[in-house]
């Protein structure tokens, strides 16, 4: 029997496997990030994803499936309602939404703006769906010219804030989401996000300063329970601010993928038990939002090849495993998310006899799963797959 002190849980953020049955509804049929960013990259070259069974989940262009795969995999559904950030790790913590949070195609209601404007005592620029770097590209001079705010939005439940820091410095955009992410929580949007950038017009470009600002979770997740318990929750990337500071023991921001990776690795090394949980954003924001497929690839080769370093660093009470919270196929006209499946890989160096865990119903899963591991009972939606990791 297999004992397991930590779960290292890595979120290759958007890099969904496959259109859900409802995907046609959403605008999505079709789609499949991985598959289509193999395709037209020519091939991946991911062979520690596929030692682990990548490969055996769906067809990949330069995954091959492998008879032994070392690894357990499969794919899961997504329950709750929606394809966002938020609501995919909610899911993935044991919350499931039936009611979407709020999307604004149009704009936000003149009540909301005009609420915000009131209480940052600034005017604003924008207030429509647009493409982040493009949105800067259009109103950055003015902005600069003007220091009021540049709000919009995009598919997703989302209040974005850009901000030159010449003209509004980093700490007051902070401050100005805060007091956004007040306002938009009885319009039930999901995320505040802050974005500044810098440069010159015609040259603007988004700085690695990000945060993001959730609206709080409606109960306790399977962080919540983890931390009550005394175990190390340790949260890498923006997992601190899509559960809005709730449930963990540390907090780490990261600047990019590389940067998140070597931090997982360093906390990999350092902390014996409880709950590793990175999210690599890059994936999403630099290569899925930008239509950027080639771009994609890379990257997740790039993951691969530091997957094959760190998995020969854990230990026989370790289990690793990867997922992704929604998807944004790259080759597809739209930017925006997709609603896809999400593949799942599981290691643990104590059972190399890997098999597959099926088409699942639930990303909630995952919470499922560590509950058991770490003995905690409660309101857990999922059905975990421990024991066959553990047999």
């Amino acid at each position: 029997m297999v004992v397991i002190k930590k779960v290292i849980l890595i979120v290759l953020d958007s890099a969904g496997i496959g259109a859900l049955p409802d995907a046609g509804s959403y605008g999505d049929a079709g789609t499949n990030t991985f598959v289509h960013t193999a395709a037209a990259a020519g091939g991946l070259n991911l062979p520690n994803m596929r030692r682990l069974g990548l490969g055996n989940i769906t067809d990949i262009k330069g995954v091959a499936k492998v008879a032994a795969p070392v690894g357990f995999y499969g794919k899961m559904g997504e329950r709750s309602s929606g394809k966002d950030t938020t609501t995919g790790h909610w899911e993935m913590a044991g919350i499931i939404l039936d009611t979407p949070f709020t999307v604004y195609h149009d704009g936000f209601p003149d009540g909301l703006i005009e609420a915000f404007k009131a209480e940052i005592n600034s005017d604003i620029l924008g207030n429509y769906a647009a493409s982040g770097t493009e949105i800067i590209e259009e109103l950055g001079e003015e902005h600069l010219r003007t220091a009021c705010p540049i709000v919009y939005t995009s598919a997703d439940s989302v209040f974005q804030i850009a901000a030159h820091g010449d003209a509004i410095p980093l700490d007051r955009l902070y401050e100005i989401c805060r007091i956004a992410r007040r306002l938009c929580d009885k319009f039930m949007i999901g995320r505040v996000i802050a974005r500044p950038f810098m440069g010159e017009p015609g040259s603007f470009y988004r700085t690695a300063d990000r945060r993001d600002f959730s609206i709080l979770p409606p109960k306790r997740t399977i962080l919540d329970m983890l931390k009550s318990c005394g175990a190390n929750v340790i949260g890498i990337g923006k997992i601190e601010d899509i559960f809005a500071k709730q449930g963990l023991t540390r907090a780490i921001h990261t600047k990019s993928n590389i940067d998140g990776m070597e931090v997982t690795a360093e906390c990999i090394a350092k902390y014996d038990t409880g709950l590793i949980f990175t999210n690599l954003v890059e994936f999403d924001m630099v290569y899925g939002h930008r239509n950027n497929a080639k771009g994609y690839a890379r990257a997740l080769e790039e993951f691969d090849s530091w997957l094959g370093g760190v998995t020969k660093t854990l230990t026989a009470g370790d289990l690793l495993l990867i997922t992704a919270d929604h998807g944004c196929d790259p080759t597809t006209k739209s930017t925006d998310h997709s609603r896809e499946y999400v593949p799942l890989l599981a290691y643990c160096k104590a059972n190399e006899n890997g098999e597959s865990l099926g088409v699942r119903d639930s990303i909630s899963d995952i919470a499922a799963t560590i509950a058991e591991i770490f003995g905690i009972t409660g309101d857990i939606p999922g059905a975990s797959f421990l024991d066959k990791i553990s047999s």
